[in-house]
């Protein structure tokens, strides 16, 4: 059975404007259909989302049962008003906001809590985020009141400090994880944290020319050198493509081929290690 622990239903791996549109509505339930039956026949029975506001998630809940795929949804992600992750979550300005979203969340049929606490990489300049995370405080505040709902808590996270943070406070899993250095990634394996790393969404922007060839390059070195440490520390890894993030298919396998690239002949056993953690906790 394949996994894919980081998909947005919500978005087509082209036009991230259009797809969202596509939406507008409501879900557009028969384009939904078509992607999970693109799912279903390469051969995939677990998916985690990435979130929506529009109820994207839900729907395919709903539906993904008919195509033997196990779905697991957030619902809409949550990120501090004024920073990153406001284009597809919901906003919160206080702890008191924060709380009141997880309740509606959970009682719209959210499995999870997903956080936005950091901003994205600049595909063309390697070590440089579009903003910096939040501050540690914070983290820890909004991944204790998910904790203390009951809910397990995928966070968006790049930097440092920020995935450090994250790891500290208990958050269950971390995506992306850009420029992590050798104390992030030790309270990672420490605090039992699954990193999914999304390589996808890097490696496969080589050869498009839209970003600078030699970043990307150098963004996914970086990414080489820290998950061969990680992997030494015994940290968990899970495959999570962020299907669709520009140039990332849904159902296009093609996490696995970059992890594996990376990890060699140690990859297919960490990933079933990894993977199996992802889809007990969430």
């Amino acid at each position: 059975m394949k996994v894919d622990c980081h998909v947005h239903f919500v978005l087509d791996g082209t036009d991230w404007k259009a797809a969202i549109g596509r939406h507008k509505n409501g879900p557009d339930r028969e384009y939904l259909k078509t992607v999970l039956c693109r799912y279903r026949d390469a051969g995939y029975g677990y998916l985690r989302d990435g979130g929506d506001r529009w109820g994207v998630g839900f729907a395919v809940k709903e539906m993904a049962e008919e195509y033997e795929i196990r779905f697991r949804t957030p619902g809409a992600p949550l990120c501090h008003k004024g920073h990153y992750g406001g284009f597809i979550g919901k906003k919160y300005e206080s702890m008191a906001e924060f709380a009141a979203l997880v309740r509606e969340n959970r009682k719209e049929g959210g499995d999870f809590l997903k956080i936005m606490i950091s901003g994205l990489m600049d595909f063309d300049r390697c070590g440089v985020l579009t903003e910096e995370g939040l501050s540690p405080k914070e983290i820890r505040e909004v991944i204790h009141i998910g904790k203390d709902m009951g809910c397990a808590v995928m966070v968006h996270a790049n930097g440092a400090r920020t995935v450090e943070a994250a790891a500290a406070a208990g958050a269950d899993s971390v995506e992306h994880g850009a420029y992590l250095d050798r104390d992030a990634l030790a309270a990672m394996a420490e605090n039992g944290t699954v990193w999914v790393p999304t390589l996808s969404a890097v490696g496969n922007l080589l050869g498009k020319g839209r970003f600078d060839e030699e970043q990307v390059r150098r963004i996914l070195e970086t990414f080489e050198k820290n998950l061969t440490a990680f992997a030494s520390m015994g940290g968990l890894i899970a495959c999570g493509s962020d299907a669709g993030a520009w140039a990332v298919p849904h159902a296009a396998d093609t996490e696995s081929a970059w992890l594996r690239r990376i990890l060699g002949e140690q990859a297919d056993r960490l990933l079933q290690r990894g993977n199996a953690e992802i889809c007990r906790r969430f």
